[in-house]
């Protein structure tokens, strides 16, 4: 059976599997170990070159509270999670009711109309810039963060759905005949039969969600101007002098920013993984 466990394979498949591995990982995580060391460093060190070598200075307390004390990251992280957690809830609604529909009813367009849903997800970001950005001028909601989540909402909604209807299509139907049989409504099938079932997928889904809206960077510069409403994966572009690139504390300020999204997943992992392998061993 694909894929062959590694204490089955040959010899030099298991040393290559033991030396390539930790290789393999060293080379992912280089670009986030320099700038792990860039975010302790002192200014003497950017300035002498030292971009990978050890730090002659360590200044961990003074970098790290520069960027909350000198510059506006407190303020771009309160908008990040502003952005973030109204559209992770309002997609992962929407995702739901519209996987219910398209999972469960059988409807003369129900195949078109969840291939209009994943087909939206194959649209560049790039050709829908100017659209989007006009639309935002028009409505009034250009540079506010309700714009952003609006727009988040209806983009993230189409890969919610595709993911939320196949996991529902896969529930047994008998569970559904049978609340109905038993006189239970439509509205309570949904909120009583199916969310708990599809709970793990929901947990799963709202973790790729919050990573993915967290770390946009494209249209929070697109549709945002201000720091009133910039996200952190904005803001941090700020950080630097107007004179002197400050590395040290754009570094600490990106290995702030990343904390958020690696805590939730630490927190849901069980969840997600469950989420992700939910009805793999389906016969």
């Amino acid at each position: 059976m694909f894929p062959t466990p590694i204490a089955n394979t040959s010899l030099p498949t298991r040393l290559l599997y033991k030396v390539g591995l930790p290789v393999a990982l060293l080379v992912w995580l280089l670009p986030i170990i320099a700038v792990a060391f860039t975010s302790v460093r002192g200014l003497g060190d950017l300035s002498s070159g030292n971009y990978w070598g050890l730090p002659t200075d360590w200044r961990i307390i003074e970098n790290y509270s520069a960027v909350f004390n000198n510059t506006p990251l407190a303020t771009y992280i309160l908008n990040s999670f502003l952005v973030t957690i109204p559209t992770v809830i309002g997609a992962l609604t929407l995702a739901c009711m519209a996987g219910f529909a398209l999972g469960v009813y059988r409807f003369k367009f129900n195949l078109l109309v969840f291939f209009i849903f994943v087909g939206g997800n194959f649209i560049p970001f790039q050709i829908l810039m100017v659209p989007v950005r006009d639309l935002s001028l028009r409505l009034g909601l250009y540079d506010t963060i309700t714009g952003l989540v609006l727009f988040h909402i209806a983009f993230q909604t189409g890969f919610c759905t595709f993911f939320m209807r196949n996991f529902i299509r896969e529930l047994p139907r008998e569970l559904i005949e049978a609340a109905r049989v038993e006189g239970a409504s439509e509205i309570q099938i949904f909120f009583k039969v199916v969310l708990p079932l599809v709970r793990p997928a929901v947990a799963a889904l709202s973790v790729l969600i919050f990573t993915f809206i967290w770390n946009d960077y494209f249209w929070a510069t697109v549709l945002i101007q201000g720091s009133h409403a910039m996200p952190v994966t904005g803001g941090l572009k700020s950080l630097n002098g107007i004179w002197v690139a400050q590395w040290h504390l754009v570094s600490a300020g990106s290995i702030v920013a990343a904390m958020p999204p690696v805590l939730i997943f630490f927190l849901m992992q069980k969840h997600f993984i469950a989420g992700l392998t939910f009805g793999a061993t389906k016969g």
